[in-house]
C-alpha cells in the first residue's frame, strides 16, 4: 500500500473494555491525535478500517487505543498480533525525523544506480534492514556505519555502498 504506511502492530489487551496497545516504532511519544481512523491487515493487501474513539500514551512506544466496535477484553484479543497502518499524511504529522520508520519511501542509490524504494524498515540491535522489491523479489538491504555513505532527506535518497554480490542473490 503506498498511501498506508506501516507504524507497528496490536500487541496486548488492557482492561475489560476493549482497549488494546499499539507498539509503533514512530520514534517518539504520541497519542495519535488528529487520526481518525487506523487500518489492520486482514490479508496480504487486505485492510480494515477501525475507528478510533480514545487514544492515551503509554510510554514512547506504546500507546493504549480504544477502538469503535471493540468493546470487550475478548473482542480486543482477538486484534491481537495484527499490523496497523495509518495514511501517509498522518504518518509524516507523527513519525520522528531520527525514527528509522521515517526512511519508509525513500530510494537506495548503490554506485549510483537507484536499486528500488524501502517498502519496510526492520530494526535490528546493530544494523537497520530495508525491504526494497528487485526483480518481484523482496530483498534486505543492510543499513549500517559499513554501507551507509549519505542521507539525503531533501531528495528522499539514502546513498549505499553495499558488498560484492549482494544484490545478486535477487537477480
Amino acid at each position: 500500500m503506498n498511501e498506508y504506511f506501516k507504524i507497528g502492530k496490536l500487541v496486548s489487551a488492557f482492561a475489560l473494555g476493549g482497549e488494546i496497545i499499539l507498539e509503533h516504532s514512530l520514534g517518539k511519544k504520541t497519542s495519535l491525535r488528529g487520526v481518525e481512523a487506523i487500518f489492520l491487515e486482514e490479508g496480504k493487501d487486505s485492510f480494515l478500517p477501525y475507528f478510533l474513539t480514545g487514544a492515551k500514551i503509554k510510554s514512547e512506544s506504546e500507546i493504549y487505543l480504544k477502538l469503535e466496535g471493540v468493546d470487550s477484553r475478548e473482542a480486543a484479543r482477538k486484534l491481537v498480533g495484527k499490523e496497523v497502518w495509518i495514511p501517509e499524511a498522518a504518518f509524516k504529522k507523527f513519525a520522528a525525523k531520527s525514527a528509522p520508520i521515517s526512511l519508509l519511501g525513500f530510494h537506495i542509490i548503490n554506485e549510483g544506480q537507484d536499486i528500488g524504494e524501502i517498502l519496510e524498515v526492520i530494526e535490528q540491535p546493530h544494523q537497520i534492514l530495508c525491504k526494497i522489491m528487485i526483480h518481484e523479489k523482496e530483498a534486505l538491504i543492510p543499513l549500517h556505519d559499513d554501507t551507509l555513505l549519505k542521507l539525503d532527506n531533501k531528495n528522499r535518497k539514502i546513498f549505499v555502498s553495499l558488498p560484492d554480490g549482494l544484490l545478486d542473490l535477487y537477480r
